[in-house]
């Protein structure tokens, strides 16, 4: 594998940061502070006016603060040059904004041809990561009219991986395609993040995908005030007030059971029932009894090897 462009993670800090349009009363961000550890990927969620999208796009200034600062590796966003800070943020939307006229390949190769990367490194860099977002190598040379909705919004991770960025945005990327494609690409995202481990920074509407996606959650209520950042766990076992358990859901302790594997339980010995892999959520454990009308689940490693057994009194305790 040839090397990319530099690019390790980097640690993202908000600090006091703040977004008011003249005219306008109230701010759109009020005084948001929290840090995103490098590696980590940090979901912003809530209703509708709560300053998602603004706080992202003041990191690569796409809107500018202010006031208050936003840090990547203790650097100033407003210290840095316009064209080198983009340049070095990887950024995903969820219209994906490929170029119509350009191969998938020209598409991948963007950020790199602006770095001045010969042909041939940018021919071999978008087969590599054409593979790793799973799609063939024969992909290469089509365009994006002839890909589905799914297909372009992995085209669309790859070239923000392109450039190797410290740093990734994602505004709703999965938000306008269907529940089963999304919840695939929602897997396929948490795959390629153990492989490349970048800072991410992830807006969506969905405290499902918030609470699958996240290592952190940042929940904002409207103007654009933090109402909690914490971990899923934290925030689904323990909400900040009312506000944030009622945005969470009246469900959330069984929304609590998918940050849960069965590898984390005490097995029982191997029985008859239906099969499911030890990696399964307790949630969709709890679920698939029910489907299965059993009491009783027989628990498989990743060979197929019944391992133990879960009984649906189990999973309730």
């Amino acid at each position: 594998m040839i090397p990319a462009m530099p690019g390790q993670a980097a640690e993202l800090v908000f600090d006091e940061a703040t977004k008011r349009y003249e005219g306008r009363e109230g701010a759109a961000v009020e005084r948001l502070s929290l840090t995103v550890a490098a590696g980590e990927i940090c979901v912003l969620v809530g209703p509708s006016g709560g300053g998602k999208t603004t706080a992202l796009r003041l990191v690569n200034r796409l809107i500018e603060l202010t006031s208050g600062d936003i840090r990547i590796d203790g650097t100033s966003v407003r210290e840095q040059n316009l064209v080198q800070l983009r340049r070095g943020i990887g950024y995903v939307i969820q219209q994906v904004g490929l170029f119509p006229h350009m191969t998938i390949e020209a598409n991948i190769g963007t950020v790199p041809r602006l770095y001045g990367r010969p042909r041939s490194w940018i021919h071999t860099r978008s087969q590599e990561l054409l593979e790793l977002v799973g799609l063939d190598q024969s992909y290469a040379k089509r365009y994006p009219a002839q890909l589905s909705g799914g297909e372009r919004q992995r085209v669309g991770l790859a070239r923000a991986l392109a450039g190797n960025p410290p740093l990734m945005l994602m505004d709703e990327p999965f938000g306008a395609i269907d529940p089963i494609v999304r919840a695939r690409l929602q897997d396929e995202f948490l795959r390629l993040q153990k492989e490349v481990r970048k800072t991410v920074v992830f807006v969506t509407h969905d405290i499902d995908e918030a609470i699958k996606i996240g290592d952190r959650i940042a929940i904002l209520r409207t103007g654009g005030h933090l109402a909690q950042f914490d971990t899923p766990r934290a925030i689904l076992e323990k909400p900040a007030d009312d506000f944030v358990a009622a945005f969470v859901g009246a469900d959330r302790a069984l929304k609590a059971l998918a940050l849960h594997t069965l590898a984390e339980l005490e097995l029982g010995p191997p029985a008859d029932g239906p099969k499911c892999l030890r990696t399964m959520t307790v949630r969709d454990a709890l679920a698939l009894l029910l489907q299965k009308h059993a009491n009783v689940l027989a628990v498989t490693d990743e060979s197929g090897t019944v391992v133990g057994s879960i009984t649906r009194d189990a999973l309730l305790s």
